[in-house]
């Protein structure tokens, strides 16, 4: 199933269109076959399961966000009887050929963001996250070390469809942030919100003007589950090379 799953995805997201304003992002529906959706649904972990975010990362502010890493010893915290779905999606989905397929997809996009920097390497992660009420998160465009972001919504059903990942551009164009601080919301026009629909991807490329954030979650007792899969600048080596790279930007 797996062998499988991975193909649909490839073959859906591959074959998608880039649009490009205000930055390049595309979104996939069915983006993963009926049947592994609904595996993948059955197999979704209780969410004791998961570490608030302010553990799990050095990030504080979002009490309502909940990850779990798809990776390690993380693996161990998910029941045994449903730990081998999430262990083998890990085995196809990070560091496999949707990376580097993705990669060459917003190769143009990579080419004028490194074009000085010699070397780039990559790497990414996969890791589970729920949100619940109240919820939210400002306009923002990333960390710097952040390439191309994916984001594969998981509600069972069509009635959180507005729960989706918002658009924003500054009320300023000019403004431009390289990554770090969310920004309040009356800075910003929303341009569009992506509809939180089963088994759909948003997908966005790292931008100095890549804003995106969550209107506040005001559903009562709502459980947001995503599948949050990231491509990051590789660190070590790769750090030294942002540092370049953001000292040419601001200069």
């Amino acid at each position: 199933m797996s062998s499988a799953a991975e193909l649909h995805l490839l073959y859906k997201t591959a074959n998608a269109p880039i649009m490009p304003f205000p930055f390049p992002h595309f979104f996939v529906q069915d983006v993963f076959p009926a049947d592994f959706y609904e595996q993948l649904q059955q197999n979704l972990p209780d969410p004791e399961a998961l570490l608030p975010i302010e553990q799990a990362r050095a990030v504080r502010g979002y009490k309502e966000r909940f990850v779990l890493e798809l990776r390690g010893q993380f693996l161990g915290r998910i029941p045994e009887d449903r730990r081998g779905f999430w262990q083998d999606l890990s085995n196809w989905l990070v560091d496999g050929k949707f990376r580097q397929i993705m990669l060459v997809k917003f190769g143009q996009h990579l080419q004028q963001r490194f074009q000085n920097t010699p070397n780039v390497e990559f790497e990414d992660e996969a890791m589970l996250v729920e949100d619940i009420t109240n919820y939210a998160l400002g306009p923002h465009t990333d960390s710097p070390r952040k390439v191309i972001t994916f984001l594969f919504y998981l509600p069972k059903d069509r009635s959180q469809s507005h729960l989706g990942t918002s658009i924003y551009v500054p009320r300023d164009p000019q403004f431009r942030c390289q990554g770090g601080p969310h920004y309040p919301k009356e800075h910003f026009e929303r341009v569009t919100t992506m509809p939180f629909t089963p088994n759909s991807l948003f997908c966005f490329f790292k931008t100095d003007n890549s804003f995106h954030g969550v209107e506040p979650v005001s559903d009562p007792d709502c459980r947001r589950w995503l599948l949050l899969f990231d491509i990051y600048l590789k660190r070590g080596p790769g750090a030294a090379q942002m540092t370049q790279w953001r000292a040419r930007v601001s200069s």
